[in-house]
């Protein structure tokens, strides 16, 4: 059996954190939980907003806050945001109980999937895929930190999702 409380998905916008975390979820008989909603919901405006009205520092804030209340709580699949693994505490705190898995794709991929998406701040520029290469390329060395990676570019949501149901069940030495 394994040591692990949690399932926590990393990884850039795009690459199916909330699809996958939710269908596993519900495999495994866990509570699934966006973190991206949750800030939502908790500061009662939009991502777009709160990076406009408070800035991204402050969202990041309000990510932290929910990052330690999570990472002490047992039986939930964890969709981060996709700037959650800039804080290495983030990492840390999640490590304790969390099975750690950065999901990954392609910059074409992720540009595809993201392309109509209004709810990305980040990615409110005339060039969205040049910036998709930036930001992965500044964030590579944070999710290379994540113990395993699972490429999610040319895998069905219920390949992935397999394949985290393996590591999750796998024993642990």
């Amino acid at each position: 059996m394994n040591n692990y409380s949690n399932i926590v998905l990393f990884g850039f916008m795009g690459t199916g954190k909330t699809r996958i975390g939710s269908e596993l979820a519900d495999k495994l008989g866990m509570q699934f939980v966006d973190m991206d909603d949750l800030v939502v919901e908790r500061a009662g405006k939009s991502i777009p907003e709160i990076f406009a009205d408070e800035g991204e520092a402050h969202f990041r804030r309000l990510e932290r806050a929910i990052v330690k209340e999570l990472s002490e709580q047992s039986g939930f699949v964890i969709a981060t945001g996709g700037g959650v693994i800039k804080n290495a505490d983030n990492v840390r705190d999640y490590g304790r109980k969390g099975l750690l898995i950065c999901l990954a794709a392609t910059p074409e991929v992720i540009m595809s999937r993201v392309k109509d998406d209004t709810n990305r701040p980040l990615l409110n520029t005339a060039d969205k895929l040049t910036t998709i290469k930036k930001l992965l390329a500044e964030r590579q060395p944070l999710y290379d930190t994540i113990p395993t990676t699972v490429d999610t570019s040319n895998l069905s949501a219920d390949e992935v999702v397999d394949e985290i149901m393996k590591l999750f069940s796998a024993p642990v030495a």
